[in-house]
């Protein structure tokens, strides 16, 4: 399954107002660990399919959205719930302390 990426104009309805909580990869095109991250959260998003949404934004795109969460570094994952961040990783993470960190949200 592919991330859909957001961009700056969409993160409101899709990412603050969305029915269910969604996880956002922080990312930029020349950031390693970004790519070694992405096939995980490809699966994930499979795993999660129907409880929980997996999008990317770039931050090289807009980057004071990036300042806005203060995502000081990529890959930086942040789940929303109901408009609010829950929880954020930072940095490559393996799968298990990923699922690890977000499940009690989802």
């Amino acid at each position: 399954m592919t991330l859909r990426e957001v961009t700056s104009q969409e993160f409101e309805s899709q990412v603050l107002q969305a029915s269910r909580p969604v996880l956002v990869d922080f990312t930029a095109e020349w950031c390693a660990p970004c790519k070694l991250l992405k096939p995980v959260l490809e699966e994930l998003a499979v795993e999660w399919q129907g409880k929980v949404d997996i999008v990317e934004f770039d931050v090289d795109k807009d980057p004071s959205m990036a300042a806005r969460y203060r995502v000081l570094g990529v890959p930086t994952m942040i789940l929303f719930v109901n408009g609010q961040a829950k929880a954020r990783l930072t940095g490559f993470k393996p799968k298990p302390k990923i699922i690890k960190k977000f499940s009690p949200y989802i």
